[in-house]
């Protein structure tokens, strides 16, 4: 049972039952008030209606909102607790306002306002109290009370005192209630939170985090977003699966795993699965920094992760295992379709479309230690990351060749301009950027522009030849005239 079907149990059964008892009290004692002043001659006989009012009133009352309490329990218990402010100031105006009567009956009904609810609500009861007062005055109009006999009194007064002992009595006993419930419901919140925080390990933080926010829904809705996906797994750890005993290679999976999730989540990345020594991660749902910088922080992380498996390694090493494990690693961005795939009853948090197949492929295209990165990716990173082409790779599933880029380093600032190359003038053009060309494109550009540089040099010894001629050729008219043609 949750909290707040607790919450409304209790105010359609316990408080209707305590109300309902502690109004046949409270309308009891109106009614002894009345039927002692009548023996006592206080009041006459024709007020024994307002005694008999009083004693019917609150069985009518309780059975007539029943329907009204099972929908609405807490309004109706307000409205009827007005309704009893209103009718007792009509009681009191009736009986045209004892002194006596008057402050014993105050003290009663204030005690059922401040046992009801808050300031306000007891203000509101005192309005009401103060209505029905003034209904009743306009009605019979006033007539100065003669003094109230001893005996009415203290009937009136041992019925007013037997009914704050008897709501004193239903406030410990609602406050016990209560207590207990709180008990109960600290006790499941605790449960509650120890199994949730159980099942966030069979998700990712993010996506945990979300739904439990109230973000997110669990149903099964996708969309489309632009994300960076990131595959990676271990080198020859099939092979080394079969040499180790299952407890020792269990150990050695848990603490890669382990280790690389904890960088993950350093860099904010959604950890989607598992699959054996691989690894599934993307950056940009359920939060996003901007799809450039979810690409920097995914290959920070890749980064971070290669650089980590120095670490592991010399402490597998220190542990006998001396196999040179490395990681490789694909990673691709663009748009997925991201959400619950499944069915109602199981769903499963993924993401998928053709950037997730390609960075699988990038990945198994990848060499031990390199991290490949595809074209829309390192045209995010490279002004942050240091990395060359690789050419272009025929892979699986895709029709045309797929430019790649492999992940070196983090670059320095001062470093960029020295990778590229941009001169443009009257007759020429030259764009040069080193990260985009493989070796073999280096030295067929280096080749072309030595040849370019010969030709230019060729070209300025030929023009210069032709000046020296041109020169020498003037200073020879010079010194042999031209015959003007006559002897």
């Amino acid at each position: 049972m949750s909290s707040s079907q607790a919450q409304t149990q209790f105010h359609e059964t316990t408080l209707p039952k305590q109300d309902y008892v502690a109004r046949i009290f409270g309308y009891a004692v109106a009614a002894l008030s009345v039927y002692t002043g009548i023996h006592y001659g206080y009041f006459p006989e024709s007020s024994d209606s307002i005694a008999l009012f009083a004693l019917l009133y609150p069985h009518l009352v309780y059975f007539a909102s029943g329907p009204f309490r099972r929908r609405k329990a807490y309004t109706t218990r307000q409205f009827l607790i007005h309704g009893d402010a209103l009718f007792c100031g009509i009681f009191l105006g009736l009986i045209n306002f004892p002194i006596e009567i008057v402050v014993l009956f105050i003290i009663m009904i204030n005690t059922s306002f401040i046992v009801v609810g808050s300031i306000t609500a007891w203000a509101f009861c005192i309005i009401s109290l103060i209505s029905g007062a003034g209904a009743a005055y306009l009605l019979t109009g006033y007539i100065p009370p003669a003094p109230v006999p001893y005996e009415v009194f203290v009937a009136t007064a041992a019925g007013v005192g037997f009914h704050l002992a008897l709501t004193a009595h239903n406030s410990y006993r609602q406050a016990r209630d209560l207590m207990r419930l709180k008990m109960k419901f600290q006790g499941q919140v605790e449960r509650f939170q120890a199994l949730s925080h159980q099942v966030s390990k069979y998700v990712a933080p993010q996506i945990w985090e979300s739904i439990f926010s109230g973000r997110r829904q669990v149903r099964l809705e996708t969309q489309r977003k632009k994300l960076v996906v990131f595959f990676s797994d271990i080198v020859g750890f099939s092979a080394l699966s079969e040499q180790m005993e299952a407890e020792s290679f269990t150990d050695l999976l848990n603490t890669y795993l382990t280790d690389m999730s904890h960088i993950a989540l350093k860099y904010g990345g959604t950890i989607d699965k598992f699959i054996g020594d691989g690894i599934m991660i993307f950056f940009g749902d359920p939060k996003t920094k901007g799809t450039k910088r979810d690409a920097l922080a995914c290959v920070s992380m890749a980064i971070e992760m290669r650089n980590h498996m120095e670490v592991l390694r010399q402490r597998w090493a220190d542990q006998g295992i001396s196999a040179p494990l490395q990681i490789r690693m694909g990673i691709s961005t663009g748009y997925c379709t991201v959400g619950n795939f499944g069915t109602e009853s199981r769903m499963d948090y993924t993401i998928i479309g053709k950037e997730v197949n390609l960075a699988s492929r990038l990945e198994t295209e990848a060499t031990p230690g390199e991290i490949l990165v595809s074209q829309d990716t390192y045209t995010l990173i490279r002004d942050k990351i240091d990395c060359r082409s690789r050419g272009k790779a025929i892979v699986k599933g895709f029709r045309d060749p797929i430019p790649t880029f492999e992940v070196r380093d983090y670059r320095n600032q001062e470093n960029i301009d020295e990778q590229k190359v941009i001169q443009e003038g009257e007759g020429f053009s030259l764009r040069l950027d080193r990260d985009q060309m493989t070796d073999t494109e280096r030295l067929r550009v280096a080749e072309t522009l030595e040849k370019a540089a010969r030709r230019l040099r060729i070209s300025d010894d030929t023009d210069n030849s032709a000046l020296t001629d041109a020169a020498d050729g003037s200073s020879t008219l010079r010194k042999f005239p031209l015959s003007s043609g006559m002897d």
